[in-house]
């Protein structure tokens, strides 16, 4: 079974950039997509970013758009989020998930999930 570990979360003054990283281990077959997720506390999981395995295409919510940017390294089963111009509004446990083929933003066609790392932007 595929095993996600997240890095590279902190704390971070707005205006600021961080990069997430997200290593796939455990298992010899990808899924045919990645994708981060956050949460808030008190709020439920949402959507941030999403890439393909195979041509790489990407999906951004409209919060994130034209400030983060998530891109993968297929050798190394590794994918990347960097996260520039941060807001306080950021702030969250920032999830990877491994999953099939559907709706790239509909958390439940990821079935393998890290177990978060957490990101802090101070005004």
């Amino acid at each position: 079974q595929v095993q996600l570990v997240e890095s590279g979360g902190g704390l971070v003054q707005a205006g600021g950039s961080l990069r997430l990283s997200c290593v796939a281990s455990g298992r010899s077959i990808r899924s045919d997509a990645m994708a981060w997720f956050r949460q808030a506390p008190g709020k439920g999981r949402e959507f941030v970013a999403a890439i393909r395995w195979s041509g790489g295409s990407t999906a951004y919510a409209d919060s994130v758009k034209a400030r983060f940017i998530i891109s993968r390294d297929n050798a190394k089963n590794t994918v990347s989020l960097q996260m520039n111009s941060l807001k306080p509004e950021d702030t969250a446990v920032y999830y990877c998930a491994s999953g099939r083929g559907g709706y790239y933003a509909d958390s439940a066609i990821y079935d393998r999930w890290g177990q978060g790392t957490q990101v802090t932007v101070s005004s």
